[in-house]
């Protein structure tokens, strides 16, 4: 918009109908009070002022708005019926002006140096816009790579853990070989193997991860029962952690078509999450149900909860809550497989929490899935 600054009524008119039959929006004030009324209500691309006013010239109005932040980069045009000599000129950029004319206006003149300024200023618009854009861009990438470099870090010290142990448990099979200690022997084997499942485990989210980067997480679907998946995971689970009680609830009749060993995984990753975050309690609930033909699994744990403004990142990649990573391991990439997975099954997952009280997880899919991967 532009305002057009003038203590003749005349003036103001003339300019004001000109400027608006080519199109552009136009506003008006006929003294250097007023126009700095105007200009701290209001956002002005161009200031056409009139010098000789009574009460504030056009000088010192142009100063006054140079030194209002939001108006510092507005352009400002000088209208003179006075000598444009070089004391006038100088003055005129020392005030903040860009460029002047002389009275009586020529619109030809006038049509042409507003258009001009509108120009710079579009440019000079999608300059800050396309610099802006940059800078977010760069600062996403300073925060993904800050993200890799933890990941690394903390995928270096998980892989490290449980090899050190195996080799650990290795060594003392040999010393209990040589004795012919069998029970001590089978107590290490069986502890080796646990580390070995962890290590395991670790291997298999990073190959995950490559394959979702890539685009090359495969998925083989059929019908199965949801109630019997459930039924098995719950057995596998309480082998593991026999001290918890995992509480069903909830049927759903119909057979889901969908890769049951990725659903797995996602249930288990929900289950294995709610019991390790959940110290010092002894019960997990986990519940299936049918609505307008979507299959919906929640669980819920009763441990330390997430706080409100952290539940938004638990489903990004490498993300892992920060009061919970020094006491907890894991690579922070289990939900974020989830995520993916049940979104390639054209599902959502959430959770719902209360900080210090437990959370639930949940997803839903649908009983036939239309999705790009089938």
């Amino acid at each position: 918009m532009i305002l057009i600054v003038d203590d003749t009524p005349e003036n103001l008119i003339s300019l004001k109908k000109v400027l608006e039959i080519h199109g552009f929006e136009v506003d008006t004030a006929s003294s250097g009070e007023e126009a700095l009324k105007k200009v701290i209500k209001n956002a002005y691309v161009l200031i056409i002022l009139d010098v000789q006013m009574p009460g504030m010239d056009g000088f010192e109005v142009a100063e006054a708005i140079s030194g209002y932040s939001k108006a510092k980069e507005t352009a400002i045009i000088f209208l003179s019926a006075a000598s444009t000599g070089l004391n006038f000129i100088t003055k005129g950029y020392s005030s903040g002006g860009l460029d002047y004319i002389t009275k009586p206006v020529d619109m030809n003149i006038l049509l042409l140096k507003v258009k001009t300024f509108y120009r710079i200023y579009e440019q000079s618009r999608k300059l800050i816009e396309i610099q802006e854009a940059l800078m977010e861009e760069i600062e996403f990438r300073k925060r993904a790579e800050r993200k890799k470099d933890e990941f690394i870090s903390i995928a270096s010290h998980e892989l490290k853990t449980p090899l050190t142990s195996v080799k650990g448990y290795v060594q003392l099979l040999e010393r209990s070989i040589d004795k012919g200690d069998i029970p001590t022997v089978k107590r290490h084997l069986e502890k080796a193997q646990l580390q070995l499942d962890k290590l395991n485990d670790l291997i298999a989210d990073l190959l995950d991860i490559s394959k979702i980067e890539s685009g090359k997480l495969k998925f083989t679907k059929k019908n199965f029962n949801i109630n019997m998946l459930l039924d098995s995971i719950i057995e596998i689970i309480h082998q593991s952690n026999p001290e918890f009680r995992i509480i069903k609830t909830g049927h759903v009749a119909q057979e889901v078509f969908a890769d049951e060993m990725r659903i797995e995984q996602v249930i288990v990753n929900f289950l294995t999450n709610a019991i390790k975050y959940a110290p010092g309690t002894t019960e997990v609930h986990i519940n299936v149900s049918l609505e307008a033909d979507r299959v919906i699994v929640s669980v819920k744990d009763f441990g330390i909860g997430i706080h409100p403004e952290q539940q938004k990142n638990v489903f990004d990649k490498f993300y892992r809550v920060e009061e919970t990573a020094i006491h907890f391991q894991g690579l922070g990439i289990g939900l974020y497989i989830s995520a993916e997975i049940i979104r390639r099954h054209g599902g959502t997952v959430g959770v719902n929490s209360t900080f210090g009280e437990g959370s639930e997880f949940y997803f839903n899919i649908p009983l036939i899935s239309m999705t790009e991967q089938d």
